[in-house]
């Protein structure tokens, strides 16, 4: 533990007190042996005090110096990280419902996996969040704009329809826009709550079929970047993948790669899953991430705590081996 640490840290300056007072307490031991060795009669000792306290004298006031340390640590304000609930953030969950979604290789669709888990992720968040639903397959649409409703958007996540094409771009710009609006009503971008976007998608872009177009999702992300708005990506589904179209049975792989470098491009995280129980894996990492925040706390109390338990343990020994206090 660093000085920076403390809040307090000239306290600790106190700890060299406590040291003299442990070299004074020895130096009194010392000098009261010389004098016992100097006058005192053995023989009459042994036959008026027999058994003599020995060594354990001394822990009555072991226990007080090391409640003198506790509290002394405790005054120098001892501070450590504590993660507490988010009470202000923007959190953009986007779902593809391209047709390759209706793929059973995750029981029993892709689509109604992620509904499953994604209204877990919505009832897991902490309530300060504002939660907004933003689906895409050709065109994205904002469902749910930002709220702590929890209720319609999960109501709105029931009521997914499946389209043609992926325009992973287009969700992007679309979340971005939503969270830009909600900012403007909470009075300006200066007073925005952090952001996030959360998408799950299991296919490559088709629309426009270059990532790196105007509206493509690598130049979404860049923008996402700018905007300090991280993505976390998530890939879901399998290599093996298939969808039924005009009796055509088509492979509908899923697309790492790009959703992997959407991630990076916008400072944010990707993940994989290929099952109902790894996306709700994925989702309670998230919903750790996004909805609690990391800060400096007083950590004083346990210091205290020892401090007066070693105090009291002190003072009930010396009155019992001592019958008075150190």
């Amino acid at each position: 533990m660093s000085l920076s640490q403390f809040t307090s840290p000239w306290w600790l300056l106190f700890l060299l007190v406590v040291a003299a007072l442990v070299a004074g307490y020895v130096w009194v031991q010392r000098q009261r042996h010389k004098h016992t060795l100097r006058f005192t009669n053995f023989a009459l000792l042994e036959k008026v005090a027999p058994s003599r306290p020995g060594r354990i004298r001394h822990i009555p006031a072991l226990l007080m110096v090391l409640a003198l340390v506790f509290f002394s640590v405790a005054l120098a304000g001892p501070t450590e990280d504590k993660r507490v609930p988010r009470n202000r953030a923007t959190v953009i969950l986007v779902i593809d419902v391209s047709l390759s979604m209706k793929a059973t290789d995750v029981e029993p669709t892709r689509l109604a996996a992620a509904q499953d888990a994604a209204k877990s992720f919505a009832d897991g968040l902490t309530p300060g969040i504002n939660l907004g639903l933003v689906a895409f397959a050709g065109t994205a649409s904002v469902l749910v704009s930002p709220t702590t409703n929890r209720e319609a958007t999960k109501v709105a996540i029931d009521n997914l329809q499946l389209s043609e094409r992926t325009a992973t771009g287009e969700a992007i710009f679309t979340s971005l826009q939503s969270i830009e609006t909600l900012a403007a009503v909470l009075g300006g971008s200066d007073q925005a709550p952090p952001a996030r976007i959360v998408l799950l998608s299991d296919g490559k872009q088709t629309v426009p079929e270059n990532p790196d177009d105007p509206r493509g999702g690598f130049t979404a992300a860049r923008q996402a970047k700018e905007k300090d708005v991280p993505i976390s990506t998530i890939s879901f589904g399998t290599s093996y993948g298939k969808v039924e179209i005009e009796d055509e049975r088509i492979p509908v792989p899923v697309d790492d790669p790009s959703l992997r470098e959407i991630a990076s491009l916008s400072g944010g995280s990707f993940f994989t899953a290929s099952s109902l129980e790894e996306l709700r894996d994925v989702y309670d990492t998230l919903e750790e991430q996004i909805g609690f925040e990391t800060t400096r706390g007083d950590a004083s109390r346990p210091w205290l705590v020892l401090g007066v338990l070693s105090a009291t343990a002190g003072l009930i020994l010396a009155l019992v081996l001592r019958q008075r206090l150190p």
